[in-house]
């Protein structure tokens, strides 16, 4: 057996349970994925999380903080169905808290009427949750800084992040959408923005920063046109995976938006 920040890892799977300031985590390792689920007591909901490591996360300490993604599904699509991304940013010294967003009982996503309206219940809702997480896990997680955050978001997982961040300027660090389509996205200097965008569907009006609005905040808009929508994910093609991966390193390490226009 192996200890890990007070947790035990076997080879085949193991379960366990722990009471964290009154909020019950269970947890289940199998086949090296760290998946479990977090009970919220106020609100009476059971998330479903899976954490990853860095991969060299030996290097990271209460002294030494490393930086934290919260990962945000897409509607319809599981928070394991994006191995993919959360694999390349632990390899870019990030630990990745992807969640379920959507739980047996929760209203369906609207479909009609105005849809910034009628949906934004479900986007309010998972801002609660992202904002949830992160103050319980603060004091599990005392190497990784959760007071800096970078929020990840495929299609609804991406409107939740951009809800929240446009609500806590104090925590999130930075946004990355990839072809959400109804939240705008911060206008805030003080927040990174990058959204990738696929070739089917546009945005809403307003959602994305104008070409001028973007020299004013930094943010950076990426196209892909031959990517759909929907297949934003583990189960999507080889070849757009590995081209949203390149985006992303490039745009973490510090390339220029223009840098990445030419990926």
């Amino acid at each position: 057996m192996k200890y890990l920040k007070g947790f035990i890892l076997v080879t085949l799977s193991w379960v366990s349970s722990v009471w964290i300031s009154s909020i019950w985590i269970s947890s289940v390792w199998a086949g090296g994925i760290n998946a479990e689920t977090v009970f919220d007591e106020a609100r009476d909901r059971t998330i479903p999380i899976d954490i990853s490591y860095p991969v060299d996360a030996e290097r990271c300490s209460a002294s030494s903080k490393c930086p934290v993604a919260f990962l945000s599904a897409g509607y319809g699509v599981s928070h394991l169905e994006y191995q993919f991304l959360s694999k390349q940013l632990n390899q870019l010294g990030y630990l990745v808290v992807a969640v379920g967003h959507e739980l047996p009982g929760d209203p369906p996503l609207s479909v009609s009427g105005n849809l910034f309206e009628t949906r934004s219940e479900n986007w309010m809702r998972g801002a609660q949750t992202l904002d949830f997480l992160r103050s319980t896990l603060v004091a599990r997680l005392d190497a990784y800084d959760l007071d800096d955050l970078f929020l990840v978001g495929h299609s609804n997982g991406g409107d939740i992040s951009a809800w929240l961040a446009n609500e806590h300027t104090g925590y999130v660090r930075g946004v990355i959408t990839l072809d959400h389509r109804r939240v705008p996205l911060p206008r805030n200097a003080g927040i990174q923005v990058l959204s990738i965008r696929a070739g089917d569907f546009p945005a809403d009006e307003g959602v994305l920063p104008s070409s001028g609005e973007q020299k004013q905040y930094g943010s950076c808009i990426i196209t892909i046109p031959e990517a759909k929508h929907n297949d934003i994910a583990d189960f999507g093609p080889v070849w757009l995976k590995e081209k949203i991966n390149a985006v992303v390193r490039s745009y973490l390490i510090g390339h220029s938006c223009s840098d990445l226009q030419s990926i």
